[in-house]
């Protein structure tokens, strides 16, 4: 199964994070994913002026494993495997400070960190966006402020474990480090949770949930000023500057174990070589067959002959030209640009293939045809003359057995999160906004602005096993970035 969602990363960004979920019982899961990019001719993107280098400068990519999934409650209740799991790393740790138990400590606390987050965030997006009854809505916030704070209370109850002569400053970093992000985290979603039921219809039954919110916030930010910890500021520009430095270094820091490496390299190297031998070996018998033949007519130290040899030469360049041309454009269909594999702790679990081409209309599946053209602005809308159609593909290999073997968590597959710059496409846009004359009731002149977008539309196409999936995505652009995005139905 395959995920999608997509969002404006930032002004010039969208990111289209995108899940490749396998089956438990199947070993070896194959995806493939299409992106195409349909681009106003007016922005002038082609072959010519937007080189294959050029794409892969603003496309960017990080895969990563898909976070284990736990209710916020069963981080800390019930079997608890996490909470149980970092118990245990601290305990061993604080037993016999070896390497190893220190790898294993650092990393449990954070996949702890990163499970919660994962879990807060689902839990509060649940609340915000689902429609609930208020009665419902309240009894949720409640609970959600309760199983938070019951994950924080545990994990700072695991301190007393570590407090001794055996650990470092160092280790007692990562603990922090755990720490302040947890708590990062739980007021981030629950200032986003209050924010919402604020703006919510009130009631008697409401506003107790809202104290509930409030209540845990000033508990957490006095907690924060007791531990040092940066806070943000209505009034306070310079620390909530470094309060954000702060908070995304230990984003990169609790998931640095989760991010995958996945180093690139060009794929079908061996047959690029074979190809290009080939085409070397036509045009050279072609100019040796040419000066066997003519050398028997005309003798070897003749004029005509030696006219004859240049000639053939001259051909033979030209025949080894198009040759390449002809088998490059073979391999460009039936091979990928970049190979990587998907590492984990230095062992291959999979594969990812990615590849980049402009295509003519005439090769446009009928499907995504279909899909593109459908929901138009107005009839006028694009027409396929004023279009040019970009393709980027992907080719996914999972090894399901491998990946089991590498984790202590259960993990479903990976995330490939996609960040695609925008900013080349923006070159040759008019300004952002024009200067046009109306008329009004009274029969004066008023000058308005009006805001010039462009449209680029995105077509995802997802395959895995049997099943194929297309969504649209209808993106507005003008000179000064990405004003929206919308899917479209």
């Amino acid at each position: 199964m395959i995920e999608v969602n997509t969002k404006i990363h930032d002004k010039f960004s969208i990111e289209f994070k995108t899940s490749f979920v396998t089956r438990r019982k199947l070993k070896k899961n194959d995806f493939s994913a299409y992106m195409w990019f349909f681009v106003p001719m007016s922005l002038d993107i082609n072959k010519e002026t937007y080189p294959k280098s050029q794409f892969y400068q603003d496309i960017k990519s990080n895969v990563r494993l898909i976070t284990p999934k736990f209710l916020l409650r069963d981080i800390v209740s019930g079997s608890a495997l996490p909470l149980n799991r970092l118990r245990e790393s601290f305990s061993n740790l604080a037993s016999s400070p070896t390497r190893t138990a220190k790898r294993e400590y650092e990393y449990q606390i954070k996949m702890f960190a990163a499970i919660t987050h994962s879990s807060g965030r689902d839990a509060c997006n649940y609340i915000v966006e689902g429609e609930h009854r208020i009665d419902e809505k309240t009894a949720m916030c409640l609970t959600y402020i309760d199983d938070y704070k019951a994950v924080l209370a545990h994990y700072r109850e695991l301190k007393s474990i570590i407090s001794q002569p055996t650990i470092t400053d160092d280790m007692m970093s990562c603990y922090r480090y755990g720490d302040e992000y947890l708590s990062n985290m739980m007021l981030y979603y629950s200032t986003n949770l209050l924010d919402h039921m604020l703006k919510e219809q009130q009631s008697s039954l409401m506003q107790r949930a809202i104290n509930a919110i409030q209540q845990c916030i000033k508990d957490e930010i006095a907690y924060r000023d007791d531990r040092e910890y940066a806070n943000l500021k209505a009034d306070d520009p310079n620390g909530n500057r470094d309060a954000m430095f702060r908070h995304r270094v230990l984003k990169k820091y609790v998931d640095s174990d989760l991010f995958l490496d996945v180093p690139k390299k060009k794929d079908g190297n061996l047959a690029e070589q074979l190809y290009l031998s080939i085409a070397a070996g036509l045009a050279m018998m072609f100019a040796t067959v040419v000066s066997f033949h003519f050398q028997q007519k005309f003798g070897n130290f003749t004029l005509p002959f030696f006219i004859v040899l240049v000639l053939s030469y001259m051909i033979k360049d030209r025949i080894k030209e198009l040759s390449r041309y002809y088998f490059a454009h073979r391999i460009g269909s039936k091979f990928f640009d970049n190979k990587a594999e998907i590492l984990i702790k230095d062992e291959k679990i999979g594969t990812i293939k990615e590849g980049m081409d402009f295509i003519s209309h005439k090769k446009l599946p009928a499907d995504v045809k279909r899909v593109r053209y459908s929901h138009r602005l107005m009839e006028a809308e694009n027409r396929v003359s004023d279009e040019k159609i970009l393709l980027y593909r992907m080719g996914v290999h999972i090894n399901r057995e491998k990946l089991n073997g590498m984790t202590p968590y259960e993990t479903t597959g990976i995330n490939d999160i996609i960040r695609f710059n925008v900013d080349t496409f923006l070159r040759k846009m008019d300004n952002p906004q024009v200067m046009r004359q109306v008329m009004n009731d009274d029969g004066t002149i008023s000058h308005v602005l009006c805001d010039k977008l462009y449209y680029i539309n995105i077509v995802l196409q997802f395959s895995f096993e049997d099943t194929t999936t297309l969504r649209r995505f209808r993106v507005a652009v003008n000179r000064n970035g990405i004003d929206s995005i919308n899917e479209v139905i």
